[in-house]
């Protein structure tokens, strides 16, 4: 029996730098898979920076994977180009969430660790998981792959089964 950890809410905030896969620009999606679930933003007409702020929701349980997402250019005639693609390890959200059960964390906002950009991640920069009221949150870019540039925001929030 696998374990539910919770829901993790995952908001897809906005692109930067994205590459172009029409005549000068794009019209980028993106998929967000967490292993068989899987929600898609809605598409954004001619934009290399653009914001979504959309939230997808995701039912967390053991092993937790791995967040994978895909970049795609909408297109009308043709199937929709990828511009590339980035996964986060949901491991250290889940232990941070742990972590924050064992601790009793009560103050408004304390840091449960932090995550550097190396090889094994798709990390921009250096990410954050805390507690804020409660939640336990992870802010991060990812750098997506297989393509000369772009990178990807998103908010992840993981809520406890035991409080929803």
């Amino acid at each position: 029996m696998r374990e539910q950890l919770g829901l993790l809410k995952v908001t897809v905030v906005q692109g930067k730098k994205l590459v172009i896969r029409d005549f000068r620009t794009s019209d980028p999606y993106v998929v967000v898979k967490l292993g068989n679930q899987t929600a898609k933003t809605k598409f954004i007409n001619s934009c290399l920076n653009p914001v979504w702020n959309e939230e997808l929701s995701f039912s967390l349980k053991e092993p937790v994977g791995v967040l994978s997402l895909e970049v795609f250019d909408k297109d009308r005639f043709k199937s929709d180009d990828k511009m590339g693609h980035a996964h986060l390890n949901l491991q250290p959200i889940a232990s941070s969430a742990r972590l924050k059960q064992f601790a009793k964390v009560s103050s408004a906002e304390t840091i449960l660790r932090k995550i550097v950009p190396d090889t094994d991640n798709c990390l921009a920069r250096e990410s954050s998981i805390s507690c804020i009221n409660g939640e336990v949150v992870q802010s991060v870019w990812l750098r997506l792959c297989a393509v000369k540039s772009g990178e990807i925001e998103l908010k992840i929030k993981l809520i406890d089964p035991s409080v929803a």
